[in-house]
């Protein structure tokens, strides 16, 4: 497997936070992006039936596992870290037949050209040489291929600040997503639909506990999904979701 020198630090990094656990601070946050995750899995749910599906940079596999139970034919999932998949070798119990984990540099992958029907990812293509992964992704999906990532945005300038003064949160490469990456994957691909989420849900933060059963939540999601849809506001979400075609 040939590595770039980020991607050895990236190697290195997602080891060692899935040595320790895979914990950290900031996921206490991600409860702000309830909707983003649930708008995630139900495009999943209903794409994912009889599907050949990559979990395109599976960490521990928690969501390979998960989407197990929308009936794919297979998922082959990769990730370049070889804790990570070990961790998630571990967490699968049943089904084993239909899950391949392989340990693969997501940029250029030893995977075959035209094999997938699916992509899909969560918080990854920022840890990556986009011009290469989103080539690489393209080279993998078959010809009528759809992707669907979650992905940080990187735009909002008070969260760009905690980012900065919290450097060890997070890989000295990683590179939250800016409009003009939005627009490359638009050039790049077809039919691509891209959601905003994560303005008024993370501004309120403190005042409620389980997104799912918050009453604030709701009424701060419909917020976000109005606010957000007018475009000069756009830079202010926290992470995006981008549906696509292949061309």
């Amino acid at each position: 497997m040939t590595l770039s020198e980020i991607n050895v630090r990236e190697k290195k990094f997602h080891n060692q936070l899935h040595d320790s656990g895979g914990q950290r601070y900031e996921n206490k946050f991600y409860k702000a992006l309830n909707t983003l995750y649930n708008d995630f899995f139900i495009y999943l749910e209903k794409e994912s039936i009889n599907k050949k599906m990559l979990d395109y940079g599976c960490g521990a596999g928690s969501y390979t596992k998960k989407i197990l139970q929308f009936n794919p034919s297979k998922i082959t999932a990769i990730d370049i870290s070889e804790k990570a998949i070990e961790v998630a070798k571990q967490k699968l119990t049943n089904k084993k037949n239909l899950v391949e984990y392989r340990v693969e540099n997501c940029e250029n992958t030893k995977l075959n050209s035209g094999e997938y029907d699916l992509i899909y990812g969560a918080g990854i293509l920022h840890h990556l040489d986009l011009n290469k992964s989103i080539s690489e992704i393209n080279r993998l999906l078959n010809k009528h291929g759809k992707i669907v990532f979650m992905e940080p945005l990187g735009t909002n300038p008070i969260i760009n600040l905690y980012r900065r003064f919290t450097p060890k949160s997070r890989s000295s490469d990683e590179h939250p997503l800016i409009f003009s990456d939005i627009k490359f994957i638009k050039h790049i691909f077809h039919r691509v639909e891209i959601k905003y989420y994560g303005f008024f849900t993370v501004m309120f933060l403190p005042f409620y506990k389980y997104p799912e059963k918050s009453k604030l939540y709701s009424l701060l999601s419909k917020f976000d999904r109005y606010f957000l849809n007018i475009p000069i506001f756009r830079f202010l979400a926290w992470s995006i979701l981008i549906k696509a075609e292949k061309s």
